[in-house]
C-alpha cells in the first residue's frame, strides 16, 4: 500500500481523498495556490506545498510544479481528484516515467478515450451502441455538409478534445451549418488548443444516464449501477439520482452489459464512468467515457454503501476486484444538489466573495462535501462549485421531501448560491414526477428566482 499520497487538486475533492486516505492509513500532501491557502484541504493535509499564484495554468495545471512537490515531500503516489489534469494522458505518463503511481487508468487508455472520436470508433468495434455521425474528425465545412445531409438534422458539432460543453452547437438545418460550424471550431481551438470537430446525430429530448464501472488490473471489469444526470444547464450538471426514475429492470441491464463491454473493450484499469443518452423510445447510445472519479460519485457510495476513493486507491495498489455488477438496493434512493456560488436568477453567473455565514444541514440520511466555511472567500479563478449536498430515503418520493428539508437548513450569506433553485427545481410537478430531459432548464423560470420576487 501506498504510504503517502500527494494530490493534485483542491477544493471539496481534495479533502474527500484526504479523508479516505487518512482512514487507510495512508499520509497525504495537499498542494495550493495563494488563492487558497486558507481552504480546509490545505489545513487538514499531513503536508502542503504551494505551488503558484491563483491562476490555473501557474499552478495546478503546471506540471513542472506539481511533480517538484512530488519529488520534495517523497510521495509515491498522485491522486488527481476531477478536472484540472485528472484526464491528461502526458500527466499520467509523466507520473510513469517518475514512478510515481497515478491514482487512475493507464495514460493509453485516458488517451483513448479523452479523444471523443477515437472513443466512438473503439465503442463501434466493441459493440456498444453509438449515435450515428462521423467516423472520425471532420475535415471540412463541405465534408460536414455531407455528412449532415446523410444522417438528418438535427446534427450536434463536438470539440473532438472538449469537455463542459465547449465546442458543441447544435444544428437544426443547412443555412445555420456554416455559421454554427465556425463558431465550434473557434471554441474549441480556444479552450482545448485543439479545433478539430466531429459530428453526431442530435438525439432530440434525451435523457442523460451514466454508469459507474471499476476496472482492475487483472481483466476484470464491473458496473456499480446508474447514476441519472439529465437535470443540466449549458451541458453542466446540476442534480445526479439513482435510481434513474425512467430506467426499466430490462433497459438497466442492457446498459450496465454495454458498459462493462465498454471497459473490457480496452482493458480498463481504475474507477470510471460510461455516459449514455437515452432517446425518448428507449434506445441508448454511447456518449463519452470519462476515465476519473466523478464529481457525483456520492450518490453511487451512499446507494451501495461503498467508499469508491478507498476502491480507486486499492485498485491502483494493485489489488482484485471482488465481487460482482451491482444494481440499486430496494427501498434506496439517493439524490445529490450541486451548491455552486452562482446566481441562477442571473443565468448562473458566478457569485465569487466572502461567505458570511455558513450552515451545513444535518440529520439521518443527508450528507455534505463541503471545502467551505463562515469566513471562507471563493476565488474568482476556478470551478462554482461550494458544496455537494446528498439525501438519501427509501423512495424517490421521500428522499425530494428530505432533500427539501435539508435545502430549508442550508445558510450560506455573502454570496449567490444555487440553493433558491434546486428548491424550485425539487417542488416542479414534472420534475417530482420523472417527467423530463436535458433540455428541461432551458424552459425554466429563472427570474422568479430573483430577491423579492
Amino acid at each position: 500500500m501506498f504510504k503517502k499520497i500527494l494530490i493534485a487538486n483542491r477544493g471539496e475533492i481534495a479533502l474527500r481523498i484526504i479523508r479516505t486516505c487518512r482512514e487507510m492509513g495512508i499520509n497525504t500532501v495537499a498542494i495550493y495556490s495563494t488563492a487558497d491557502r486558507d481552504s480546509l484541504h490545505v489545513r487538514f493535509a499531513d503536508e502542503a506545498i504551494c505551488i503558484g499564484p491563483p491562476p490555473a495554468t501557474e499552478s495546478y495545471l503546471n506540471m513542472p510544479k506539481i511533480m517538484t512537490a512530488v519529488e520534495i515531500t517523497n510521495a509515491d503516489a498522485l491522486h488527481p481528484g476531477y478536472g484540472f489534469l485528472a484526464e491528461n494522458a502526458e500527466f499520467a505518463e509523466i507520473c510513469r516515467d517518475y514512478g510515481i503511481k497515478f491514482i487512475g487508468p493507464t495514460p493509453e487508455m485516458i488517451q483513448k478515450m479523452g479523444d471523443k472520436a477515437t472513443a466512438k470508433e473503439t465503442m463501434q468495434k466493441a459493440g456498444v451502441p453509438v449515435i450515428p455521425g462521423s467516423k472520425g474528425v471532420v475535415k471540412s465545412l463541405k465534408q460536414a455538409k455531407s455528412i449532415a445531409e446523410e444522417i438528418g438534422y438535427p446534427i450536434i458539432l463536438k470539440a473532438t478534445a472538449g469537455g463542459g460543453g465547449k465546442g458543441m452547437r447544435i444544428v437544426h438545418s443547412a443555412d445555420q451549418l456554416e455559421d454554427q460550424w465556425n463558431i465550434a471550431q473557434q471554441e474549441a481551438q480556444a479552450a482545448f488548443g485543439n479545433s478539430g470537430l466531429y459530428i453526431e446525430k442530435y438525439i432530440e429530448q434525451p435523457r442523460h444516464v451514466e454508469i459507474q464501472i471499476a476496472g482492475d488490473q487483472y481483466g476484470n471489469v464491473i458496473h456499480l449501477s446508474e447514476r441519472d444526470c439529465t437535470i443540466q444547464r449549458r451541458h453542466q450538471k446540476l442534480l445526479e439520482e439513482s435510481p434513474s426514475p425512467i430506467l426499466t429492470k430490462k433497459l438497466r441491464k442492457q446498459m450496465g452489459e454495454a458498459a462493462v463491454k465498454a471497459g473490457k473493450a480496452i482493458g480498463y484499469e481504475s474507477l470510471g464512468t460510461v455516459e449514455f443518452l437515452l432517446d425518448k423510445d428507449g434506445n441508448f447510445y454511447f456518449m463519452e467515457m470519462n476515465t476519473r472519479i466523478q464529481v457525483e460519485h456520492p450518490v453511487t457510495e451512499e446507494l451501495l454503501n461503498l467508499d469508491l476513493i478507498k476502491e480507486q486507491i486499492l485498485i491502483a495498489a494493485g489489488q482484485q476486484i471482488k465481487g460482482k455488477d451491482r444494481l440499486p438496493p430496494p427501498k434506496m434512493h439517493v439524490i445529490e444538489c450541486r451548491i455552486n456560488a452562482e446566481d441562477p436568477a442571473n443565468d448562473f453567473r458566478p457569485s465569487p466573495g466572502k461567505i458570511e455565514a455558513f450552515h451545513s444541514p444535518k440529520g439521518h440520511g443527508i450528507r455534505v462535501d463541503t471545502h467551505a466555511y463562515a469566513g471562507y472567500v471563493i476565488p474568482p479563478y476556478y470551478d462554482s462549485l461550494i458544496a455537494k449536498l446528498i439525501a438519501k430515503a427509501e423512495s424517490r418520493e421521500a428522499c425530494i421531501r428530505k432533500m427539501l428539508r435539508a435545502l430549508d437548513e442550508f445558510i450560506v450569506e455573502g454570496v449567490k448560491t444555487t440553493i433558491p433553485f434546486h428548491k424550485k427545481l425539487l417542488q416542479d410537478p414534472n420534475f417530482i414526477k420523472g417527467q423530463y430531459d436535458t433540455s428541461f432548464i432551458d424552459n425554466f423560470d429563472l427570474k422568479s428566482l430573483a430577491e423579492g420576487e
